[in-house]
């Protein structure tokens, strides 16, 4: 137990340092980047230095880089994203009211892809039709080489222009509130599709390799069916790989909803942050990584943990630590 809490606690601080440096990392390089954050909220309306300098002082543009650094430092550890430029709101309060709608992509595409990955990659690798396998694989490979936007145009063509079934662009018909069914189906079959085709070939080699351990052999030598053989005893250890990588997925859902929120005009964080960045609204843009960043952070430190739990490899070898330690 001992050495448990040892790796995790360093697993923490590791975050943590990875944390400080994101936050450095892209405050320095929004302070180089080409652009204006004052003379996009004013436009090209004609103001007075006075005024302009009140806007300057009033989100602290007149101290130096490295006070502004420090103090912005100070106040995300205290929770206190700071001032979206042109809004009375704040970068938090922008953030939360957009963070909902990316999770209700994200979440859907995380279930599709990680379930269908398992059963397709399972059936790909249980299966002796070659036809089959190679039919699964190679639409696998071929769907994790689509491109998000390209694959959601494509499906936006299809379904939206050709057919008419579904909506292109929003989260709900014009004046309601809410998230109709229709319009979530297209963005979230984009996002799921690479990930699921991923986890499918993840899957088939993780299968493949458990299928040929010498348990298999025992329990099919004691009579067992191929199913039972294939589904109580290879599919548990072959879903262990499978922990890290639904894991990561996740992180990578949350970040790469970008583009797909983009594409499809979908109100969620990603938007936001495409707005931000063509407004040079860089306490936007820093927000919301930030916010993504530590969510992807959370994800992983809860991947490493479950793992620990449902591997007796990592059990095991936490134990000979502990026995060594003392």
């Amino acid at each position: 137990m001992k050495a448990a809490f040892l790796h995790y606690g360093k697993l923490l601080l590791s975050s943590f340092i990875l944390f400080i440096a994101v936050i450095t990392v892209l405050f320095f390089l929004l302070e180089i980047a080409p652009g204006d954050p004052v003379q996009a909220l004013l436009g090209d309306s004609p103001v007075s230095d006075e005024f302009r300098a009140q806007i300057v002082a009033s989100f602290g543009l007149d101290k130096s880089v490295w006070e502004r650094y420090f103090i912005y430092l100070g106040n995300t550890l205290t929770g206190n994203l700071g001032l979206s430029f042109g809004s009375s709101m704040t970068v938090a309060e922008l953030i939360m009211s957009r963070i909902g709608n990316t999770l209700a992509l994200a979440l859907p595409a995380f279930v599709i892809s990680t379930a269908g990955g398992i059963f397709l990659g399972a059936i790909a690798a249980r299966t002796r039709s070659k036809a089959l396998d190679g039919a699964i694989s190679g639409t696998s490979v071929a769907f994790f080489s689509l491109p998000n936007f390209w694959l959601g145009l494509i499906l936006i063509m299809i379904f939206s222009i050709w057919l008419g079934w579904l909506p292109t662009q929003g989260k709900s018909p014009y004046g309601q509130d809410g998230i109709a069914l229709q319009y979530l189906i297209l963005p979230v079959i984009t996002m799921a599709t690479t990930e699921l085709a991923y986890k499918a070939r993840i899957m088939r080699s993780s299968m493949i390799e458990a299928l040929g351990q010498d348990f298999i052999d025992t329990a099919r030598s004691k009579g067992l069916s191929r199913d039972r053989v294939m589904w109580r005893h290879a599919l548990p250890n072959a879903l262990l790989p499978m922990i890290t990588v639904s894991g990561y997925s996740l992180g990578f859902a949350l970040a790469g909803s970008v583009v797909v929120e983009r594409v499809f005009g979908w109100p969620g964080m990603g938007l936001l942050l495409y707005d931000a960045v063509q407004r040079s609204n860089n306490q936007v843009v820093l927000g919301v990584v930030i916010v993504i960043t530590i969510s992807i952070l959370i994800i992983n430190f809860l991947t490493d943990v479950v793992y620990g739990l449902v591997d007796p490899r990592v059990r095991a070898k936490f134990a000979r630590s502990s026995r060594s330690a003392s």
